[in-house]
């Protein structure tokens, strides 16, 4: 078990070393370049499109509004990584992680854009009659039977990351979280979580987007507010906070109080990979859930599906990175939810542990829901409709054991998985930009 424990950490840090975050912000770069900056340029229409998308257009076909697909992918990216990954981003890379995290944001918005450009353009209908896309139809429609093989691929590995990440990770946490804050067993948690994830992912897409619709909102918008409490209590360190992050994004930062220093590429390191475990930009999941959007513009909803990004990462990962900087706790040597917690419990005493609690569980929920989406549409490409309800059924009795298992080792592999993803969508995405960049040429044009 050791040998096969070091093999996949070997296989993880080559997964998730230098070569993949260049090759993530360089793809997203590029694409950005590709675009003439359309994704940055577009963000106001973007969010009008959404707000017309909460209600079907005449014409438009798809199984979920486009407002609801955009929640049910924010479901399945603000999760954890919110908040205990920025936490840890700060930890291990001091301040001027944040900034390369906004950096991944920016670019990511691009990626995230032709993700969603080629799953809804080149979807199609499954033997139910529901429309079905994402990186492993762009692949197989798009590039053709030679490239088939990159689509399984994708498809195995995120088939088999949802598990880990999507399921028993987060669940995981939530029972953490509830029995350090309310000393509630994980076993009730993993029991409680199991009903309700159940009762809403049993009725299929439909049921998730008007249940992603009604929570996700409500849970960004409380988490915001809670989060500008913060900062206000902490108001005159707001212009340093920014300071110290401009400032060790460039430069290393030394140990001080619990903190034990770093270096610029561990600002860039931990700063890219945690702001892409959030926002999941290059992973190509946005698109499996746009696909099922009601549309007739695969542009309209790129530019509706790369908020996900904006809204993950430039303002609730930056909500909790400052919160942590401006409270002073970052350089305390706490590390992950608990130091997300300690900025929060330090303006509100007695009651912003119990609230970042609360966030956290209904963050980690959704991202069951989300990623249950993502991993049924995976099992169905690589075996057909008839996995759907097993597939779920799986689903749903493997979040108990997520509350009450020690996950090191299925979050190490999950981690990985999730990486492999990465592989052949950014390879499709650069192959199909010519793609991307004529659609939105035509859009724009007429």
């Amino acid at each position: 078990m050791e040998f096969i424990n070091n093999l996949v950490n070997q296989v993880n840090g080559l997964v998730w070393g230098p070569p993949m975050l260049v090759l993530i912000l360089g793809t997203g770069f590029f694409l950005m370049l590709r675009l003439k900056f359309m994704p940055l340029t577009h963000i106001a229409t973007g969010f009008r499109l959404m707000w017309r998308g909460r209600t079907k257009g005449e014409g438009e076909v798809g199984e979920i509004t486009p407002f609801q697909a955009l929640m049910t992918t924010l479901a399945a990216t603000v999760g954890t990584g919110n908040i205990a990954g920025v936490a840890t981003a700060i930890f291990l890379g001091g301040p001027g992680a944040l900034f390369w995290m906004w950096c991944t944001a920016l670019v990511g918005m691009a990626t995230k854009y032709c993700e969603v450009v080629l799953a809804v353009h080149y979807r199609e209908k499954d033997s139910r009659g529901e429309f079905v896309g994402g990186p492993m139809y762009a692949i197989k429609n798009g590039l053709g039977k030679k490239w088939a093989w990159m689509g399984a691929a994708f498809a195995i590995f995120g088939g088999f990351a949802g598990f880990g990440i999507g399921n028993m990770v987060q669940v995981n946490s939530m029972a953490s979280a509830m029995q350090e804050t309310f000393n509630v067993p994980p076993l009730v948690t993993g029991i409680v979580s199991m009903v309700l994830v159940g009762l809403v992912i049993l009725g299929g897409i439909r049921r998730i987007g008007k249940v992603a619709a009604s929570l996700v909102p409500f849970m960004c918008v409380a988490y915001i507010i809670a989060a500008i409490v913060v900062l206000v209590v902490n108001a005159a360190a707001i212009p340093a906070a920014f300071d110290l992050i401009i400032t060790h994004a460039f430069t290393p930062i030394a140990a001080t109080g619990g903190f034990a220093g770093a270096a610029v590429m561990a600002a860039i390191r931990f700063g890219v990979a945690r702001g892409i475990f959030s926002n999941e930009a290059g992973l190509g999941t946005a698109g499996i859930a746009q696909a099922a959007g009601t549309t007739d513009s695969p542009i309209r909803s790129g530019m509706i599906g790369m908020l996900g990004t904006f809204i993950d990462t430039l303002v609730i990962c930056t909500m909790t990175g400052l919160a942590i900087i401006c409270s002073g706790v970052w350089s305390s040597g706490a590390s992950g939810a608990a130091l997300s917690a300690a900025a929060f419990d330090s303006a509100m005493p007695g009651i912003g542990g119990p609230i970042l609690t609360i966030a956290l569980v209904i963050f980690a929920f959704t991202t069951i829901l989300g990623w249950s989406y993502y991993g049924e549409r995976c099992w169905e490409y690589l075996m057909g409709t008839k996995t759907i309800l097993p597939f779920r059924l799986v689903w749903v009795v493997a979040v108990p054991f997520g509350a009450i298992a020690q996950l090191d080792f299925a979050w190490l592999v999950a981690d990985t998985l999730n990486g492999l993803m990465a592989l052949p969508n950014l390879l499709a995405l650069l192959l199909l930009s010519p793609v991307v960049v004529k659609l939105t040429k035509e859009h724009f044009s007429k």
